[in-house]
């Protein structure tokens, strides 16, 4: 637990670092997704983000892209630190998160490469920090129902559908810790508990965003069955990368037409996204970027 004494404070982008109203949180194959950008050092109080933050304007917005795993992917899923690449977005004006990801399906039906937009999470992780609030001081609770941004759903939806691959609008994703894949009765209660995609880093990226008052959006690409559904193969890392390498085109298509369509920044008196106003009212421990 942190004490009281070290509170975090706001992070300091260096002076006359650039600015973006949208963030993308990518993996592998992404890390060029900016053709022409600026790297933007931000020291965070929970440590460096994942790599330097690239901002650079893509579909005629403001973008800020982190490698989630960092160059070369060198941090596994547990590894990542979520709380200082969500912190270290929101202290260079981002409010709207899209965190791109590559998942196992757990329905037939959902074969590779399919995207799916979920509008649910299951989070079986451990061993991670999952808030930024865990301090001495006022408690804070943050509304958690609904994980997802709908409006950022909404333009997920709509730019996947104008791909050639197949969409689904909704679904459960189930967030286990990795790094390695689940075992076939662990697929199994999965699935059974309703799941639809099972996945390693959405959790606790979409509750810290929420935690910021910002919106959070997850595009998710299957790219196998999770551990042989319904008795097939199972999963290995080879097939996993072979197909997201296939697919990772079509992906960067759907991200900028995503990009495109999010709603232009508000002011946070007037959003009407409920994601902004998930601080209304509350008392937090410490000041946060741009609050």
């Amino acid at each position: 637990m942190t004490s009281s004494a070290s509170r975090p404070t706001s992070p300091t982008p260096s002076v006359g670092a650039p600015r973006a109203e949208i963030g993308v949180i990518g993996g592998s194959g992404l890390y060029e997704f900016l053709d022409e950008h600026e790297t933007v050092e931000v020291d965070t109080p929970f440590g460096a983000p994942s790599d330097p933050l690239v901002v650079g304007e893509v579909s005629g917005r403001r973008v800020a892209f982190v490698a989630r795993h960092g160059k070369g992917h060198r941090f596994a899923p547990h590894q990542v630190n979520y709380r200082a690449n969500l912190w270290a977005l929101r202290a260079v004006g981002v409010r709207q998160v899209i965190a791109p990801c590559a998942v196992g399906s757990l329905r037939a039906e959902h074969g590779p490469g399919t995207f799916v937009v979920p509008d649910q999470i299951i989070d079986r992780t451990w061993g991670r920090a999952h808030t930024f609030y865990d301090v001495e001081g006022p408690v804070v609770h943050v509304g958690f129902a609904d994980p997802y941004c709908p409006r950022g759903r909404a333009v997920a939806v709509a730019a996947a559908r104008g791909s050639a691959h197949d969409v689904a609008d909704g679904g459960t994703l189930v967030v286990i810790n990795g790094p390695r894949f689940s075992s076939r009765a662990e697929s199994r209660m999965n699935q059974q508990a309703g799941g639809t995609i099972v996945g390693m880093t959405t959790m606790p990226e979409a509750v810290l965003a929420r935690e910021l008052a910002m919106c959070f959006t997850s595009l998710a690409m299957v790219t196998d069955y999770d551990s042989g559904i319904d008795g097939g193969a199972a999963v290995t890392h080879e097939e996993v990368m072979r197909v997201f390498a296939r697919n990772v085109e079509d992906l960067k298509v759907v991200l900028r037409d995503v990009i495109a369509g999010l709603p232009t920044a508000e002011p946070d008196a007037t959003a009407t996204c409920p994601c902004r106003h998930s601080l209304d009212g509350i008392e937090l421990p410490f000041p946060i970027p741009g609050r």
